[in-house]
């Protein structure tokens, strides 16, 4: 894999790692609903759909090769969302 195909994915592991963390906040009181049940569905219906929107994206970026570093920028791309969520929360 080239310089440029490398960049691109790390940069969308980045960004996509914001856009999880900003749909987990946004659809989080309907994640963790009262019932056991709908709420096991609700996890597993939303981490499957994010995955699979990840990996599709990759597949189109670099025909789907991951690397660990992929998913530590995806986890720093949350990381950073969250920390600048909370700030901006408690103005």
């Amino acid at each position: 894999m080239n310089l440029k195909l490398q960049i691109a994915s790390l940069i969308y592991s980045f960004l996509f790692g914001i856009f999880f963390g900003g749909s987990f906040k946004l659809i989080y009181i309907f994640l963790f609903y009262k019932k056991k049940f709908v709420c096991y569905i609700n996890i597993f219906l939303f981490i499957g759909f994010m995955s699979l929107l990840y990996f599709f994206i990759l597949q189109i970026i670099n025909n789907g090769i991951l690397h660990v570093y992929f998913l530590l920028l995806f986890l720093a791309g949350n990381l950073f969302f969250l920390s600048f969520y909370d700030k901006f929360r408690k103005k």
